[in-house]
């Protein structure tokens, strides 16, 4: 290559590092799944480093695999101002008794659930068998069941086996039900999941980074719709007036709190967490503190996130500041607002209504 064909070849490419410098990237170019946005405004930016009052968290999961590991939550717990963690586990037999031996240093700390046993759901007496099994965990220390999942097909959070084209109305469900009322254990439910999933996955999705991921095929042959979802939520509620249920995730409402809403104010043994849930709630903040004031009896906080701190700070500033405009790392790519809640509704949300459902 000669001197003059190299000043050449250096010349071109500094005038296109300068251009992508100086103009950035093409919007026609950018792929979505790329874009980071940042607020410019020069607006209050709230730092919450510690809960403002005592929290129950009333959804959080196990993958920790020494008591180590616990103990360093515990720390995380104890820098956010976490009383309590609330352990979904899924799990039944051998896999339960191995959870809850390992948080049993720390009772005051961990409150472990089980799930279903639903091995042998299509044959005859199998809700006496599943009642069984239920009651050895309740003996083991479990204090409630959960988190019973079910987003179309049939309930499939559970270990070792789902029970697919059983829903939680179903009626083989129902002495289940009936047994946890009479262990005054408390049923973590999650249906369906927000709307955003079961919309066209085009350009008029604007939860599409999320919903893509997370999309619901309804075109399976079986499956249940969002609303007939949310109505077998509401049936086994309604059958089992003893049984304390709470709705994971606001129900997946979100879109129209109204639905949950309706139910909160109807059943007196429903109540719903809000984990999971911050970024759908704060992009509608006025509409969603007058939620909260309204049924401040009847939601509990969760999380649903992980363990880090941030994520748990991350959740006190939506709940407790005033920000705008502002995202986080679990963006769909629009911006937060702060709800502003009050004190009275925090200290229900955080752990009054918890202390309720755990009878404590």
């Amino acid at each position: 290559m000669s001197q003059h064909q190299i000043k050449y070849f250096l010349s071109a490419a500094f005038v296109i590092v300068f251009s992508a410098f100086c103009y950035g990237q093409n919007p026609t170019e950018l792929l979505l799944k790329n874009y980071r946005p940042k607020s410019i405004f020069k607006i209050p930016v709230t730092s919450i480093q510690k809960a403002k009052f005592p929290v129950i968290d009333m959804h959080s999961h196990d993958n920790l695999s020494t008591k180590a590991d616990i103990e360093e939550w515990i720390k995380t717990m104890d820098s956010a101002g976490i009383e309590k963690s609330i352990i979904l586990t899924y799990s039944t037999g051998a896999a339960f008794d191995s959870i809850i031996a390992k948080y049993s240093d720390h009772p005051d700390r961990f409150s472990v659930w089980c799930g279903f046993d639903y091995t042998g759901y299509n044959e005859p007496g199998w809700p006496e068998r599943a009642v069984k099994e239920l009651i050895r965990c309740h003996k083991m220390g479990a204090k409630g069941v959960g988190e019973l999942g079910d987003k179309g097909l049939g309930l499939f959070y559970s270990k070792p086996t789902a029970a697919w084209g059983m829903h939680i109305d179903d009626p083989r469900m129902k002495p289940l039900l009936k047994k946890c009322a009479a262990l005054q254990m408390p049923v973590s439910v999650h249906v369906a999941d927000p709307m955003w999933m079961y919309e066209p996955m085009d350009s008029t999705n604007d939860g599409l980074m999320k919903a893509y991921t997370w999309k619901i095929d309804l075109t399976k042959k079986g499956i249940l719709n969002h609303q007939q979802l949310v109505e077998t939520l509401e049936n086994a509620v309604q059958q089992n007036p003893k049984t304390t249920f709470v709705a994971c995730h606001l129900a997946n409402c979100v879109y129209d709190l109204e639905i949950i809403g309706k139910m909160l104010d109807k059943y007196p043994n429903l109540y719903a967490d809000i984990a999971a849930r911050y970024e759908e709630t704060a992009t509608i903040p006025r509409q969603v503190n007058q939620f909260y004031k309204k049924h401040q009896n009847k939601l509990v906080y969760g999380t649903d996130m992980g363990r880090d701190l941030s994520m748990y700070r991350g959740t006190f500033r939506v709940l407790e500041s005033a920000d705008e405009h502002f995202y986080n790392e679990y963006s769909y790519h629009w911006p937060l607002y702060g709800l502003a809640l009050d004190n009275d509704v925090l200290k229900k949300i955080y752990r009054g209504n918890a202390l309720k459902i755990l009878k404590q």
